[in-house]
């Protein structure tokens, strides 16, 4: 059967904080010359979520305000399916362990027995969905994306040992925040940006979650648990 590449998939992406205090960076790599989604750009880790995301237990679950916020205007089912993708997809992508000790019970899936290796269970409560962006349509990946922030003093590894890393992003880098806008990146990872520029020094979870929601007839800004009244976004 084949697989319908137009439709829109789930998708976790996480912005990883370093030094947020004093000399704030942020973790990012770039996507290869002949990915369908955004190639060449500079990115942050993240990916689609699986089905099988949806069975993998969670040492501790997302911060009671973001997991509200996670839960409108989407499928409740996603839930818990979304920041178990992020925790993979961190790992996957960079090699940096978001997890506690313990021992995994059962059978381990395929895409989490490097993860279980390390001895680790994924753990969500660091991590703070801050934005959820839609892909425009026409484009031939798309991807309704929640963006999480994480303290980087909340990874279990070593933040600088890339080495368990698959070869999907390229150039891993911590890049000072107020440098990151001379890297090549997509409009969305802009937008991303300032509003991580903006919580920074923040270290509560977000009141209230902007969403760049495109459809067929237009795009707007929302917010998810604060004003109901949209605004256009700029071009």
């Amino acid at each position: 059967m084949s697989i319908d590449k137009t439709a829109i998939r789930n998708a976790a992406t996480v912005i990883v904080i370093r030094d947020r205090m004093t000399s704030p960076s942020i973790l990012m790599g770039q996507r290869g010359a002949n990915a369908a989604f955004m190639p060449n750009k500079f990115v942050f880790p993240g990916g689609a979520v699986d089905q099988a995301d949806a069975q993998i237990p969670l040492a501790a679950g997302l911060p009671e305000r973001c997991a509200a916020r996670l839960l409108e205007d989407a499928d409740p089912d996603l839930a818990h399916a979304i920041p178990v993708a992020a925790i993979r997809e961190l790992w996957e992508e960079t090699g940096l362990v978001l997890g506690s000790k313990g021992t995994w019970e059962g059978e381990i899936p395929d895409d989490w027995k490097t993860f279980a290796e390390t001895g680790h269970l994924p753990h969500a409560s660091a991590l703070q969905f801050v934005f959820r962006a839609l892909t425009p349509p026409g484009r031939p990946r798309r991807f309704d994306a929640r963006f999480f922030l994480l303290d980087a003093d909340a990874i279990a590894s070593d933040l600088d040992d890339f080495g368990a890393a698959c070869d999907e992003l390229s150039h891993l880098q911590w890049v000072p925040l107020s440098d990151a806008r001379r890297f090549d990146m997509p409009f969305i990872t802009e937008v991303v940006l300032a509003e991580v520029e903006a919580r920074a020094r923040d270290l509560n979870p977000p009141e209230s979650v902007p969403y760049f929601k495109n459809n067929d007839e237009e795009s707007l800004f929302v917010r998810l648990h604060g004003t109901n009244a949209p605004y256009r976004a700029e071009n």
